[in-house]
């Protein structure tokens, strides 16, 4: 048998394959994230790092987006007057969403 050439290497970054729409920023506790227009409040959270968006009641570990598809609840934030799953809300310039634990300490 003869030896295998060893796989090329492929970037990882999908950059050049994905069309992303305009870049834009909302704010997620009064901080600026930026995003692209197209991607949910989760993802693009995700995308810079933001992990955490609330805890649990029990015992208060850190939750954050897990199915992606708003049926796990686990990503819940405020919009506007709204308890929602981030990942069914599109990012849109200048939208203002804040982490359940935000809001409750702010009143």
């Amino acid at each position: 048998m003869s030896p295998q050439a060893p796989l090329p290497v492929l970037p990882l970054r999908s950059d050049a394959a994905v069309r992303r729409g305009p870049a834009l920023n909302f704010s997620m506790n009064d901080e600026s994230v930026p995003a692209f227009a197209g991607e949910s409040v989760a993802a693009a959270l995700m995308a810079v790092g933001w992990r955490e968006l609330r805890r649990s009641p029990r015992g208060g570990a850190p939750r954050g987006a897990f199915c992606f598809m708003g049926s796990c609840q686990e990503c819940l934030v405020w919009v506007a007057d709204r308890k929602l799953p981030s990942c069914q809300v599109p990012v849109s310039e200048g939208l203002s969403v804040e982490s359940l634990e935000w809001r409750e300490a702010r009143r």
